[in-house]
Parts: C-alpha cells; sequence; structure tokens
C-alpha cells in the first residue's frame, strides 16, 4: 500500500509539474472563442458530443504548443530571472518527457480532429505546424507576437469547421479579432523581458522599437480586434447584445491599456486577470443573444 501510495504521489507531483509548465488555467483565453464560433454556426446549442470534441482538440493544440515553446525555450528560459524557475528548466521535467508530452498532445488533436470531420482532419497538421512554428520566431523576427496571435486566432475557425465543415466570412472576422487582440496584448506581456531580449539577441518590438512605439502598436492592435469583432457581428446577422459585446470589448481593452501604461508593474494583472474576464464575458453575451434571437 505505500509503494501505491509513492506512486500516486509521484504522479500527482508529475501532473502538477505539467500543469505548471502549460499553465493549464490560461487555456481561458482561447476556449470562448472556440465556443462562440460553435454558438454562431449553430445557432445555438451545439450538441454535447461537439462540446466533448472542442474541449479535447482545444486542449490538446494549447498542450502541443506550450510544450514546443517551453522545450525551444529550455537555454533562453533558464537565463531569464523571470522564468528560470520553470520545470523545464530546473529540472523538474526533462527534455524527453516534454517531447513525450508534445508528441501525445499532437497525437490526441490529430485523432480527434479526424473524429470530427474531414476538413478538420485536413487542417489538423497545418494548424500544429503553425503552433509549433512560433516558439522559433522570436529569434529571427519581430513579428513573434502577430504569430501568437494568428495560433489563438485559430481557433474561431476551428470552432466553425467542427459544426459546419465551412469557414464562413464572419468566422474570418472573429478570428482576424482575436488574432490583434493576442498580438495587443503579447506586446505588453513582452515590455517586462525588453532588456532581456535586447542581451540574448531576441527579437521583439518591445526590444527593437522600445516602450513608447510598442503601447502604441499595441493600442493600435486593439483597436483593430474591436473593429473586427464589430464587423463579425455584423456579418454573422447577430443583434444588439452580440454588437454590446464587441463594443464592451473595447472598453476593457482600454482598462488594460490605461492599466498597464500606468504602471508596467500591472502587466501580470492586465494579461491574466483582464483577459481572462473579456473572453468569458464575450461568449456569456453571445449565447445571451443567441437565446433572445
Amino acid at each position: 500500500m505505500m509503494i501505491k501510495g509513492n506512486n500516486v504521489q509521484r504522479l500527482l507531483k508529475k501532473a502538477k509539474d505539467f500543469n505548471e509548465l502549460v499553465m493549464f488555467e490560461h487555456s481561458v483565453f482561447s476556449l470562448p472563442f472556440i465556443f462562440i464560433a460553435m454558438i454562431v454556426a449553430a445557432n445555438g446549442w451545439f450538441g454535447s458530443w461537439l462540446l466533448l470534441l472542442g474541449v479535447l482538440a482545444a486542449l490538446s493544440a494549447r498542450n502541443f504548443a506550450m510544450g514546443v515553446n517551453r522545450y525551444a525555450d529550455r537555454e533562453i528560459d533558464a537565463k531569464n530571472p523571470r522564468t528560470a524557475n520553470r520545470p523545464n528548466v530546473d529540472g523538474r521535467l526533462d527534455g524527453v518527457s516534454i517531447l513525450i508530452f508534445i508528441g501525445v498532445n499532437a497525437v490526441i488533436f490529430i485523432v480527434v480532429a479526424y473524429m470530427i470531420n474531414s476538413l478538420a482532419f485536413a487542417l489538423s497538421i497545418p494548424i500544429l505546424f503553425v503552433l509549433g512554428s512560433y516558439s522559433y520566431f522570436k529569434r529571427f523576427s519581430s513579428l513573434a507576437h502577430v504569430i501568437l496571435g494568428i495560433s489563438l486566432g485559430l481557433a474561431p475557425i476551428a470552432g466553425v469547421v467542427a459544426v459546419s465543415a465551412t469557414i464562413p466570412l464572419w468566422s474570418v472576422l472573429l478570428s482576424l479579432g482575436v488574432i490583434f487582440w493576442v498580438a495587443g496584448f503579447d506586446l505588453l506581456y513582452s515590455l517586462q523581458d525588453m532588456d532581456f531580449d535586447k542581451e540574448q539577441n531576441l527579437h521583439s518590438i518591445p526590444s527593437k522599437y522600445g516602450p513608447e512605439a510598442t503601447l502604441f502598436i499595441s493600442a493600435l492592435f486593439h483597436a483593430l480586434a474591436v473593429l473586427f469583432w464589430v464587423l463579425f457581428v455584423w456579418a454573422a446577422g447577430l443583434g444588439v447584445i452580440a454588437l454590446s459585446a464587441a463594443l464592451g470589448s473595447g472598453a476593457v481593452l482600454y482598462y488594460e491599456q490605461m492599466l498597464v501604461r500606468k504602471d508596467f508593474t500591472q502587466i501580470d494583472r492586465a494579461f491574466f486577470t483582464v483577459n481572462g474576464y473579456l473572453g468569458i464575458a464575450f461568449m456569456i453575451l453571445i449565447i445571451l443573444d443567441r437565446m433572445m434571437a
């Protein structure tokens, strides 16, 4: 019994380390927009089976992307005081374990895509390629922020493909909004590593152009996000409540921008808390809009 108990403890500890590796709780950024696309595509409830497959696809894709990122950045993270305590650096998870984690999640994503429909299956490998490429962009291009945005921006496309096996205009507009939303808040987040990126010759907009230009570009990206979300509401033929979600996101992003401009120590709060609430509130309002239609 003692041996079994120790095995369970080791498994729980390993699970905790992997959870810290991928920051599972941050799935809140992409999941709401997958469900928004599914709700709009189905004009309401899309079914429990697709809900299960959608969650599995989203989580396995994100785990794959985060695993690749942590594996690729082991040496970089070890040099950065902000990331030196991550499991991929401090010895809790070795390279082989992370590679196995990456492979398992890639297989899960592809199998789930196959179970959804043929278009989802056909797109699964290209999607994994995009998700994996983000980790390497900062080595040669400041567009890494946009690539991260594209990675999460694929979520609404995946959602509508799961329901209708099509990619309508409104889903592209919703996706573009997510791309600029994510790229905008990643610019704010990357201000923390501006000096480190310069020292390590890593490419980022803050390290290349400085904080003032970064804040301007971030605000511009967020303005574009709101514009595309308004266009999404129009193209999808949604109602006033959905429009309030798009416009309300503008108020939330304005608050986020002001929060960071006032105090750079508020970046974590802006990045995690504010953006997490934005996605959930957006989804709730879309659900209400479809219920009232």
